[in-house]
């Protein structure tokens, strides 16, 4: 091959790979979604700023006590798991965009009152409580519209690939939001992060200003019929789709007894492996690391299977489990990493999954539904799994809970196979 032709090929290798690359930013093409998007990555940075320094706060407060932590999460996630079905209806019946700057300010609101009282040195257990259930009411309304709103931002051609950057910067903000926060808590205490992290909700505002409302792909919100009765309407889809109830069943599970990093990471930081605030922070990070790295791989994927869904949920119970019976600081490091991975491999596929297989007039309550059963079931699992690891100890209580999502994926599997003989019975 001569020098021309040579040089040729490797430009077009060049073209080949930047085109691929830029696949996985497609969704970035759509202005409203980049806007939104880049003040995400902000805002969600400073949320799990807050996130690791009120769980390390709460420890302080009371001599590492599992117990107040988890009362703390039960809290903060109460809200949702009362109120997260009727946010899904307000998502299907109210205009997103607007009512989000509405709920945004009021979490910044929540997070300054948060930071002074730290700062003025007024803070008590009792007052971390009643902040952890006001950020619990607004976010079991602002969840299902965030979640909602991708597909109204985006359209159904470039929604696996913006679930997937969505997840990304979650994770980029998982990986640099409890780092910064361990080194600022170590550095110049707890009330800065929490200050910063009011600070980081303007750049979110600002972009929900900033978009263009007609270039949203939904219709206009319906406005009929009762909010008990457009409520009604979603469990029941959800309950009468076998498709849509073995993701649930799935979600179910290891949202209970799987997905409680706020309370899972703490524990083992402090209780099992004795580090400090800088330790803590790095193990998050190293859990948002592998998260990353499955967020990238969502956005490059073509589609999202079940099969993808029950693997990946499988392997994040068996690495739960080997969390349990770690350690050393390395090693919990290491499988926290693979957890970040399967972890985020699960929670992007059930969330793809639901958005692309649930009609756009019920997307708000069927994804309200999953953010019951990933989030409100906090209370129940947080609860639980500090409890529990009061009684029994950090390393049984984790042992327990990684059982518990394996259980969850046999149901799901053992619930589609019994559909799908139903189905060719019927058919036959």
């Amino acid at each position: 091959m001569n020098t021309p032709e040579f040089i040729a090929a490797w430009r077009g290798r060049i073209d080949g790979w930047s085109t691929a690359a830029a696949r996985g930013f497609q969704a970035l093409r759509v202005r409203n979604f980049r806007l939104f998007w880049t003040g995400q990555l902000i805002s969600l940075t400073g949320t799990w700023m807050q996130t690791t320094a009120q769980a390390w706060l709460v420890l302080k407060l009371t001599n590492d006590s599992p117990f107040a932590l988890g009362t703390v999460i039960t809290l903060q996630f109460l809200p949702v798991m009362l109120f997260a079905l009727y946010g899904g209806v307000l998502a299907d019946r109210l205009p997103k965009r607007r009512t989000l700057v509405i709920t945004q300010t009021l979490l910044m609101i929540q997070a300054t009152i948060f930071g002074v009282l730290v700062v003025t040195g007024l803070i008590q257990l009792w007052q971390i409580y009643v902040l952890a259930v006001i950020q619990g009411l607004i976010t079991a309304i602002d969840n299902p519209l965030r979640q909602a709103f991708i597909y109204e931002m985006v359209g159904r051609e470039d929604l696996v690939n913006a679930v997937g950057l969505n997840s990304m910067t979650f994770q980029g903000a998982r990986i640099f939001g409890p780092a910064l926060a361990g080194v600022v808590i170590k550095l110049i205490g707890i009330a800065p992060t929490l200050i910063l992290n009011a600070i980081s909700f303007i750049p979110v505002i600002w972009a929900l200003l900033l978009m263009d409302a007609r270039a949203f792909f939904a219709a206009p919100p319906k406005r009929d019929g009762s909010m008990f009765d457009n409520l009604k309407e979603g469990l029941t889809y959800a309950r009468r789709t076998p498709a849509i109830l073995s993701i649930l069943i799935v979600a179910g599970f290891i949202g209970t007894f799987g997905f409680n990093f706020t309370v899972i990471v703490p524990l083992v930081a402090d209780n099992v492996l004795k580090t400090d605030a800088t330790g803590y922070g790095l193990l998050s990070a190293a859990m948002g690391f592998g998260a990353l790295i499955a967020a990238f791989g969502t956005a490059y994927a073509h589609r999202i299977t079940m099969r993808r869904l029950l693997i990946s949920g499988g392997l994040f119970s068996i690495f739960l489990g080997m969390l349990a019976l770690s350690s050393s600081y390395g090693l919990s490091a290491v499988v926290l990493a693979i957890m970040g991975f399967t972890g985020i491999t699960c929670a992007t596929s059930i969330n793809t999954l639901l958005q692309l297989t649930t009609p756009e007039q019920l997307r708000g309550r069927v994804i309200s539904i999953n953010i019951l059963l990933t989030q409100g079931s906090t209370p129940i699992g947080g609860f639980f799994l500090g409890t529990l690891g009061q009684l029994a100890g950090v390393a049984t209580a984790i042992f327990v809970c990684a059982a518990l999502c394996l259980v969850g994926i046999g149901v799901a599997v053992s619930y589609r196979w019994r559909m799908t003989r139903v189905v060719s019975a019927s058919t036959s």
